[in-house]
C-alpha cells in the first residue's frame, strides 16, 4: 500500500483536474513508490503493490464510507487494527449500495464464524455440511472456506486434515459433538469434492504434488465400501477426478503443444496474436527475446513459471554458439529495463518474470559490471511523427475488438488469482499470470491513446483522433466495458494529452460535454463513488475496471489482521470471499455482441491485440511540447 499512499501524498498545484493531479510527474512518483528503479527492493507483495500504482496512479486510499483519506493499518504499525468479531462492521469497498444491503440482510439472519484456529474452522466447515450447525447457511460457509483457505491454511495441510477426518474413528474433541462415521465421510468427500471443482485447473498445473490428494482418499474409501455402501457413488466419482487430474486429456495436451502462446509485447506473431485467447498455465511454453548490452538478442524458449536461473541458463547455453560473443559469459543477471532507463534486478530464485514486466519492459542479461552502461532499445527511445491508422477504422469495429480481447483476458483469469495476488505476491502458491496479464493490458491502452495523439503532427487530424476515442470510450460504456472505458478516459486524461490547448479547443462542445462526464465517473472521490454507482446499475455479463478491484482487496487485507495470535479473523475471511464471488457474477453469463464483421475485420482485430505505444512519460511530454510549445 505505500505505493499508493506515497502518490497521493504527492503536492500538485492548486486548480488542476483531479486525474490530472494524479497522473502529473507519474514516472518520479513512482520510482519513490518501489516501483522499477535501481534502488527498487522488497518483497513480491510490495512490488505488485507498485505494479498497481503504474496502472491506476489516480488510486488513494479513502474509507469505505466514502470519507477523508486514512492511512490503513500495516503489519508494521504498532497500532492493533480494528478486530471484526469485536463490534466495527468492516464494509467491503468494492460493493455496491445495493450489494452491501443486500449483505446486510445477509448477516442479519448469520453471523461468520468466529475467529478460531484454522483446523478448528474445518472442523466446523465440516458440522456445518453435515447439517449439525450452521445449516442455514452452509452453502455459504463453504463457498467463503474454498475460496479463503489458502490465507490461513495451506492447501497441503487442509488435504491431511480432511484424510484425517475421513478415517477417524475415535472420540471427537471436547466441544465438537461426534458424529456418525457415514455421516462424516460424507460430509468430508463432499468438501473434498468442492475443493477439487474450484482449484481444478491448479491443482492439474502442480502435477503429482496436488493430485496424490484424490488417489489417497479413494484408497480409503475404498477400504471403507463393505461398511458403507452409501459411499459408492462418491467412490466413483473420485475415480473420475483421479483420471482426470493424472492424464488431462491428450487432445488438451497436443493442442498446447502446437500453440505458440504470445505475450504481449515479449515475443509476437501475428496468426497466433488472432486466436481467441486462453487461459495461461504455468507450464506453458512460450518465445521470448532476451537482449544483450550491445542491444543484440537470443531467443529462448522457456516455460511460463520458470526461475530466474533456468532462463539465464538458457541464454548462456544459446551464446555458446553466438558468433558475435566470442567469450563465454562467467556470470550473468537478469535484469529489466523500462523504455525510460529503470532497471530491476531479479533474483535467481524469481519465477514467472515474464508476466511481470511492463509494457514497453525488456529482458536483459548481462554481467554486473555492466549493469550501470544499459539502455533503453532505440525504438524505445525515438520516435517518428505520422499519421494514425485509426484515421481508416472505424469507432465502432476498434470498441468491439476493444471488448472481445478484454472479455477473453477477463475470462481468463481464475477467481483466486484476485486472492493470491493480493495476500501472497511471490510467495503465491498459485502465481496469477492471467491477472498480471489484464493489468498490463489496462496499462497499455491507457499509453495508446497519448501515443497515438501525440504521434499526429496535424492539428485537424489530432481534433479527430480525440474525437474517435471518445467516440469509442462511450461504446465501450455502452457495451459495459468498463475496464477499456476507464483506460482509454485515463489516457485522454494524461497530462501530455490535456495540456493540448489549441487540440482540445477544437474539439465540438457536444464531445467535450461528454468526456466531462466521463471524467465524472473517473473521479476518484468519496471512494470513487460515481464508478460505483454505474457498476451497481449494471448486470452481468460485463467487465470491471480490474485494478480498483485488486485495490479494495488490498484495502481490507491491510486495515485488519488477517490472524490475533493463532485465531484466524474469519469475518475478514467472509469479506474477501464476498469480493471475489462480484467477480464471478460478472461472468455469470456470457458476453455476446451482436456485429457484423466487415472486410477489414482482421485487420482491426490483429491492430487492437498489438498495440504499438509509447510509455515513457518524459518523451510523452517532449512529444506534447514540440506540438504546442508552451506560451512564454
Amino acid at each position: 500500500m505505500a505505493g499508493l499512499l506515497a502518490i497521493s501524498d504527492t503536492k500538485m498545484p492548486a486548480g488542476m483536474k483531479p486525474l490530472e493531479k494524479f497522473l502529473k510527474k507519474q514516472t518520479n512518483a513512482l520510482t519513490r513508490a518501489g516501483g522499477f528503479g535501481e534502488k527498487a527492493t522488497g518483497t513480491g507483495a510490495s512490488r505488485r503493490r507498485a505494479s498497481l500504482s503504474r496502472v491506476v496512479p489516480f488510486f488513494r486510499e479513502t474509507s469505505p464510507e466514502g470519507g477523508p483519506a486514512r492511512e490503513v493499518f500495516s503489519p508494521e504499525s504498532e497500532e492493533p487494527p480494528c478486530w471484526p468479531s469485536a463490534a466495527p462492521d468492516i464494509r467491503s469497498p468494492s460493493l455496491s449500495s445495493d450489494e452491501q444491503s443486500s449483505e446486510a440482510s445477509l448477516d442479519t439472519s448469520w453471523t461468520p464464524l468466529p475467529a478460531d484456529t484454522p483446523e478448528n474452522l474445518a472442523l466446523a466447515l465440516l458440522e456445518s455440511v453435515a447439517g449439525k450447525r450452521y445449516a442455514s447457511c452452509a452453502e455459504i460457509l463453504l463457498d467463503d472456506f474454498m475460496l479463503t483457505h489458502p490465507i490461513f491454511l495451506a492447501p497441503d495441510k487442509f488435504q491431511q486434515v480432511l484424510l484425517q477426518q475421513f478415517s477417524f474413528e475415535g472420540k471427537q474433541a471436547e466441544g465438537w459433538p461426534s458424529w456418525d462415521g457415514a455421516e462424516r465421510k460424507l460430509a468430508v468427500l463432499t468438501i473434498a469434492f468442492r475443493y477439487l471443482d474450484t482449484y481444478r485447473d491448479l491443482l492439474q498445473e502442480e502435477g503429482e504434488r496436488s493430485n496424490s490428494f484424490p488417489k489417497e482418499l479413494y484408497l480409503c474409501a475404498v477400504q471403507e465400501l463393505s461398511r458403507f455402501p452409501e459411499l459408492v457413488e462418491d467412490v466413483l466419482k473420485l475415480q473420475r477426478w483421479t483420471e482426470i487430474l493424472h492424464s488431462p486429456a491428450e487432445e488438451d495436451k497436443e493442442s498446447r503443444k502446437k500453440q505458440v502462446r504470445p505475450l504481449f509485447r515479449h515475443f509476437r506473431r501475428i496468426d497466433a496474436c488472432l486466436q481467441p485467447r486462453e487461459a495461461f498455465r504455468g507450464s506453458d511454453e512460450i518465445f521470448c527475446r532476451v537482449y544483450t548490452p550491445d542491444h543484440s538478442y537470443v531467443t529462448i524458449r522457456s516455460r511460463l513459471s520458470c526461475r530466474v536461473g533456468e532462463i539465464l541458463a538458457l541464454v548462456k547455453e544459446k551464446l555458446q554458439y553466438s558468433e558475435d560473443q566470442p567469450t563465454q559469459p562467467a556470470n550473468l543477471i537478469l535484469v529489466a529495463v523500462t523504455s525510460s532507463g529503470e532497471k530491476a534486478v531479479f533474483r535467481p530464485s524469481d519465477e514467472a518474470v515474464f508476466t511481470t514486466l511492463g509494457v514497453n519492459t525488456h529482458l536483459f542479461a548481462c554481467e554486473p559490471l555492466e549493469l550501470e552502461s544499459l539502455i533503453p532499445l532505440p525504438e524505445e527511445i525515438h520516435w517518428s511523427p505520422g499519421d494514425s491508422k485509426l484515421h481508416d477504422m472505424s469507432a465502432e469495429e476498434v470498441a468491439n475488438q476493444l471488448v472481445v480481447f478484454d472479455w477473453e483476458l477477463f475470462s481468463c483469469v481464475h477467481e483466486v488469482e484476485f486472492v493470491c495476488y493480493v495476500f501472497h505476491g511471490e510467495q503465491a502458491r498459485w502465481r496469477p499470470l492471467n491477472l498480471e496479464l489484464i493489468l498490463q493490458r489496462c496499462s497499455e491502452v491507457q499509453h495508446w491513446v497519448a501515443t497515438e495523439i501525440l504521434q499526429c503532427q496535424s492539428l485537424p487530424k489530432r481534433i479527430q483522433l480525440l474525437r474517435k476515442f471518445i467516440k469509442i470510450a462511450a461504446l465501450c460504456k455502452q457495451q459495459q466495458d468498463l475496464l477499456s472505458f476507464l483506460a482509454l478516459v485515463l489516457g485522454l486524461d494524461n497530462p501530455a494529452v490535456s495540456r493540448l490547448r489549441l487540440t482540445w479547443e477544437g474539439l465540438p462542445g457536444k464531445f467535450r460535454k461528454q468526456f466531462q462526464q466521463f471524467e465524472g465517473i473517473a473521479d476518484p472521490s468519496r471512494n470513487h463513488k460515481s464508478y460505483r454507482d454505474l457498476l451497481a446499475s449494471l448486470r452481468s455479463p460485463l467487465i470491471p475496471f480490474t485494478p480498483l478491484l485488486l485495490k479494495d482487496l488490498t484495502f481490507l487485507h491491510e486495515s485488519c489482521k488477517t490472524f490475533h495470535g493463532d485465531l484466524v479473523n474469519f469475518e475478514k475471511m467472509h469479506k474477501v470471499a464476498e469480493m471475489v464471488r462480484s467477480i464471478r457474477r460478472y461472468r455469470s453469463s456470457q458476453l455476446v455482441l451482436e456485429a457484423e464483421p466487415s472486410p477489414s475485420h482482421l485487420q482491426t482485430k490483429a491492430y487492437v491485440r498489438q498495440l504499438q505505444v509509447i510509455d515513457n512519460q518524459n518523451l510523452l511530454f517532449e512529444m506534447s511540447s514540440k506540438l504546442e510549445p508552451k506560451e512564454p
